[in-house]
């Protein structure tokens, strides 16, 4: 191996049985998998960039995030380095969304 072991290179290292069954999807979840679907149809996204910006996480938030809290990060990493969005737009609808929730929420 070159280099220092990276975060998600778990390869040898002790964990739990992994659970292979299936499991109910949040509908955020599945969200964030139309997403992915739709970019990849339109080219604006390939499994090697989903791969690339997962492993890019750092330690501290790869080890925080869940798998499609990871998904949702790649996705829009990718679209930001493809000028797809911009930060401020993606603040904006942020925003937008956070006021929502709170709007719901009373």
């Amino acid at each position: 191996m070159n280099g220092p072991r990276r975060v998600h290179d778990m390869g040898g290292l002790d964990a739990d049985t992994v659970d292979r069954g299936e499991h109910k999807h949040e509908p955020w979840e599945k969200r964030v998998d139309a997403i992915r679907m739709l970019c990849a149809k339109h080219d604006l996204l390939r499994t090697d960039e989903m791969r690339r910006n997962i492993e890019d996480l750092g330690p501290g938030v790869y080890d925080k995030m869940s798998y499609y809290e990871r998904w949702c990060a790649a996705i829009t990493n990718v679209l930001l380095q493809k000028n797809v969005i911009t930060v401020d737009e993606l603040g904006r609808k942020m925003a937008e969304v956070e006021r929502r929730w709170a709007e719901a929420r009373k």
